[in-house]
């Protein structure tokens, strides 16, 4: 199948629609949800170095998971834009003080209070998006800078997606490099490919 920018684009604005279109009220329970499917998941409890992102815009508040597995004493690692190079440099972090506003207002981990963190450590990668389907395919925003970081994770750590079951289509248009992620956490079910 070839894979327009167009297919892509369309369904990522319909898709964000729907997102930005759920109540602050109903996404704080959906939040909620997602969390306690996340961190009762046996991956997550039993990874001893996981990776998050932090929040953006109407995305699922990912600051009380952050907090939970650094209460936990897992390693808890975030990814910095690195617009240079076009990659995410990750970084450890020991708590939520050691994030500044970086690229289009995210909050990242500050280089000058975080020690530098590797792919090869990670046991589980928590990754956004803008949608998934049940077949594990993820549509990223459009930058590449999440597929740039998996195509070079060499060992195999599970990877995540947590999405609002408004996030969930039928297909993900994707190409022969895409990465499909393993496990699909929503507000309603855990979804295993």
């Amino acid at each position: 199948m070839t894979v327009t920018l167009k297919d892509k684009s369309q369904l990522r604005r319909e898709v964000l629609s729907r997102r930005d279109g759920i109540p602050p009220q109903v996404r704080t329970v959906k939040d909620r949800e997602i969390m306690q499917r996340l961190i009762t998941y046996r991956a997550f409890k039993e990874a001893e170095v996981l990776m998050l992102f932090a929040s953006f815009r109407s995305e699922i508040n990912t600051f009380p998971i952050i907090e939970h597995a650094l209460k936990e004493g897992k390693g808890v690692v975030l990814p910095r834009v690195n617009r240079e190079e076009k990659v995410l440099d990750l970084f450890y972090i020991g708590s939520l003080d050691e994030l500044v506003e970086g690229y289009m207002g995210i909050k990242e981990p500050d280089p000058e209070r975080c020690r530098p963190a590797t792919v090869d450590s990670l046991d589980l990668v928590v990754l956004p998006g803008v949608a998934f389907d049940e077949k594990g395919g993820r549509l990223g925003y459009g930058g590449g800078y999440y597929d740039r970081l998996l195509a070079s994770l060499r060992d195999n750590p599970i990877l995540v997606g947590l999405a609002y079951e408004e996030q969930v289509v039928d297909e993900i248009p994707l190409e022969e490099h895409d990465r499909r992620v393993q496990i699909i956490i929503t507000d309603k079910r855990v979804i295993e490919v």
